[in-house]
């Protein structure tokens, strides 16, 4: 059974920081992409960040892009996303998901989800 735990989310203010931390157990020795969701109060989850198996590869949506940095530790079952310059628009449950293939910006190629974790930035 895979399982993915997300920690790190919380209060912050706008132009502040989160790092966003993702642990994976459970039949890791398969290869795997891992990306990062967010839901916001009746919106639909949307694609944040993805990043390959081997980290070289990594993909933004356009609201985040230069201001989020998707990475992966040594110990390569473990994930983070690292968010600047928050706004109050980044507020929102974030979710990791791994996609056992190729990295994927849509929401239901991802087989397995973790629990997610709030982020909120106040204004």
């Amino acid at each position: 059974q895979v399982q993915l735990v997300e920690s790190g989310g919380g209060l912050v203010q706008a132009g502040g920081s989160l790092r966003l931390s993702c642990t994976t157990s459970g039949r890791t020795f398969s290869t795997y992409a891992m990306g990062w969701f967010r839901q916001a109060p009746g919106k639909e989850r949307e694609f944040v960040a993805h990043i390959s198996w081997s980290g070289g590869s990594t993909s933004y949506a356009d609201s985040v892009k230069r201001r989020v940095t998707a990475s992966r530790a040594i110990a390569r079952n473990l994930f983070y996303l690292q968010m600047n310059s928050l706004k109050s628009d980044d507020t929102a449950v974030y979710y990791c998901a791994r996609r056992d293939s190729t990295p994927s910006k849509v929401v239901d190629e991802y087989d397995y989800w973790g629990q997610g974790t709030q982020v909120t930035v106040s204004s």
